[in-house]
């Protein structure tokens, strides 16, 4: 299948089948997917948690309450759950660990390379922090970035996915400890594969046409 064709055919699942579970393989290769994922100055500013267990996805379903428990199934039924979650504050020594890694990784051949990095990457954090003024919003869009690259690479592996931002946040942390380390939840996405009684799956894909968003210069 070309790209073409696959992002064609994926779509939105609103319910999956509870008898399904993805392999050990896949998740791997799906964990592998969400910490390769780009960000902006590779700045990384996101946790990854996995629930593939009853008790694990019953722990993320909590936050599915009140307006938003029409989500509940679609986080208990999935085989896995993602919950992405994104750093509070970049601050100085969570950049040097960047570097530090970046160094290990053999990023750099130089040591004005290095320094050249770490001051490129204090520039736009410092850019968003005292003059824009958008900090966790620029991080959050970095979040956003692994959300897709993880929805292009679930349809890749032939698995069905649902994005949501329907749940309480505040539950969420709570229940998984987010806060006190320095994150808070800001996407869930579920994964597996849809069951026979998923109206969305027989619905055909509605965008808007090709001259309303594409320009040719």
């Amino acid at each position: 299948m070309n790209i073409t064709d696959m992002m064609a055919s994926r779509y939105t699942t609103k319910k999956f089948d509870p008898a399904k579970s993805v392999p050990t393989e896949t998740i791997r290769e799906i964990e592998n997917l969400l910490r390769l994922a780009p960000s902006s100055t590779n700045i990384q500013p996101w946790k990854f948690v996995l629930a593939s267990t009853p008790e694990g996805k019953a722990r993320v379903a909590k936050a599915a309450s009140g307006f938003y428990s029409y989500n509940e199934p679609k986080i208990r039924d999935a085989a896995l759950v993602v919950v992405f979650c994104v750093r509070e504050a970049a601050d100085d020594a969570y950049l040097e660990k960047i570097l530090a890694q970046e160094k290990a990784d053999g990023r750099f051949n130089s040591d004005k390379t290095m320094n050249n990095q770490r001051d490129g990457r204090a520039h736009f954090v410092n850019l968003h922090k005292f003059e824009l003024k958008d900090t966790q919003q620029w991080m959050e869009k970095q979040v956003y970035i692994a959300v897709g690259t993880l929805l292009f690479g679930a349809a890749a592996l032939g698995l069905d996915a649902c994005p949501m931002e329907g749940f309480e946040g505040r539950i969420l942390d709570e229940e998984l400890s987010l806060r006190k380390d320095g994150y808070s939840s800001s996407v869930v996405v579920s994964l597996g594969y849809h069951g026979s009684d998923d109206y969305n799956a027989a619905l055909p894909k509605s965008r808007l046409p090709e001259d309303d968003v594409l320009v040719r210069i």
